[in-house]
């Protein structure tokens, strides 16, 4: 089964007093937000003057993938260094890795909407969901190998015939798994169509991913019921 997550990140962690989480108010903004709970995130690009922010000219994917190639690596969970990021990348959106300490199922936006309330009815408690560019994200917890303890090897790991990569998305129009390989931008990014992301539900404090499988049943059933108005 997925193993659980909780937020590492706020349990007796100290900034200094240069950090971007050094606000008098104590209240951070959606990105450093994520990053504070223990979600590693990497500057992506953005839209710049009806293009793309990157510097390739006739860029093939405007505003839809990360800056660096090696994105996967660089990913980060540290405010620090989110803070000189955003000092030299202004700018720029910022996407999460998935697949290592999450993962995300991702749906249209007015499927998502009615999910999220069948979840919260049932009493689950969902992990974040972000609203970006008409789509519904919701965290969920890692996938690994069933037959496997995932304390002994984290690498083993179980594939999905939904499963998608930046690449593949158009291949997934109703629901998408983001998981090794993939990524998902997050809030507040801004995509070519002007929409700018946001959260649309936020868990307590230490409420652990809930089980992708779990999640995944209600979209599922979601989105049946969308197919046949």
């Amino acid at each position: 089964m997925p193993r659980s997550w909780r937020p590492a990140k706020y349990r007796k962690r100290e900034y200094g007093a240069s950090s971007v989480a050094a606000r008098a108010d104590g209240i951070l903004d959606p990105l450093e937000r994520f990053v504070a709970a223990g979600f590693a995130v990497v500057p992506a690009a953005a839209p710049l003057n009806g293009s793309c922010s990157c510097d390739r000219i006739g860029c093939p994917t405007p505003a839809a993938h990360p800056l660096s190639r090696a994105w996967q690596v660089e990913a980060s969970t540290d405010l620090a260094q989110l803070g000189r990021w955003r000092s030299r990348h202004p700018e720029a959106n910022y996407v999460t890795p998935t697949g290592k300490t999450h993962s995300v199922l991702d749906v249209p936006d007015q499927a998502g909407a009615d999910a999220l309330q069948r979840i919260l009815v049932t009493g689950t408690a969902p992990g974040p969901v972000a609203e970006a560019d008409g789509r519904y994200l919701f965290f969920a917890a890692p996938r690994t190998n069933p037959d496997t303890d995932a304390d002994t090897d984290e690498d083993e790991w179980w594939s999905s015939s939904l499963d998608c990569r930046p690449e593949t998305l158009e291949d997934h129009p109703g629901l998408r798994w983001h998981d090794r390989g993939s990524y998902v931008f997050v809030p507040p990014s801004v995509s070519m169509s002007g929409r700018t992301a946001r959260w649309v539900y936020w868990p307590a404090d230490g409420t652990p991913l809930p089980d992708a499988v779990v999640v995944l049943e209600v979209l599922a059933d979601v989105l049946a019921e969308f197919s046949t108005l």
